[in-house]
């Protein structure tokens, strides 16, 4: 059954909502749709109080890892963090009581996906702590992961042999479709019915969201196997689209 997993996205230590490749290494502001007054913790608290367990954390670059710490030191054990994640510091942020890590960029050796270095970081971590982040992008024949904050597009299609070749390594996969997340213009239900039919582990989609009739969409396509992130249109971070109180009362209807 498809439930909604919040996020807590963090730009140079604020909670902020980012048009999806939008950020670049140049020092170009990115186009930036919110800017929460409140701290990383708060909105972890929020996600802890009102039980909405499996949430990302994800940090944009530098600067925000004090922030990160807080989110996680409000619910230790509730939330995923990703952003920068490698062998060298993926136990650390387990420590620091995430309860998964999510990786992208340093699964890739250039651009082609290196198996070596997923099989390490899951023998480092084991499979139930890690959630390997395939966000991408489309081209003229499907979607491709793209790494380093959406910016490089890599030789590694989102299909279902890749899905299935990384599926003993990790216990989630986390997509976000970068060519619409917070444009508020709808869900690419395309992926989703891609990911719906070929995983084989658990998912999130992120992207595109705009209305809490998405997440019908998304159990619809899905068969209720992809679970859905709201961001830019979520009350709680600006937006008019969705209010977070229906996705909370959407999650406690699907509680068995």
């Amino acid at each position: 059954m498809t439930v909604f997993r919040p996020c807590i996205d963090l730009h140079e230590g604020r909670v902020k909502q980012i048009v999806g490749g939008s950020l670049r290494d140049s020092g170009t502001a990115p186009e930036t749709n919110f800017v929460a007054e409140q701290s990383a913790g708060y909105f972890a608290g929020l996600y802890r109080d009102d039980g909405l367990p499996g949430g990302h954390v994800i940090r944009l670059g530098q600067g925000n890892d004090d922030a990160a710490q807080e989110a996680l030191a409000a619910w230790p054990g509730g939330l995923q963090l990703g952003g920068g994640i490698n062998a060298d510091n993926a136990e650390y942020w387990l420590e620091q009581g995430a309860a998964k890590v999510i990786v992208t960029s340093w699964l890739f050796e250039a651009d082609e996906l290196s198996m070596e270095r997923v099989e390490a970081l899951s023998h480092r971590v084991g499979p139930d702590r890690l959630v390997v982040d395939l966000s991408c992008r489309q081209g003229e024949r499907g979607w491709w992961v793209a790494m380093d904050r959406w910016q490089t597009v890599t030789r590694t299609p989102v299909d279902a042999e890749t899905l299935a070749s990384l599926a003993e390594y990790c216990s989630e996969f986390l997509v976000h479709a970068a060519d619409v997340e917070g444009r508020q213009a709808g869900i690419d239900e395309a992926l989703v019915a891609l990911l719906g039919e070929s995983s084989p582990l658990p998912c999130t989609y992120a992207g595109g969201g705009r209305a809490i009739e998405d997440l019908k969409t998304v159990e619809s396509l899905s068969g209720g196997s992809v679970d859905l992130t709201f961001g830019s249109a979520l009350d709680l971070f600006g937006g008019s689209g969705v209010r977070y109180a229906d996705c909370v009362d959407w999650n406690r209807q699907q509680s068995p």
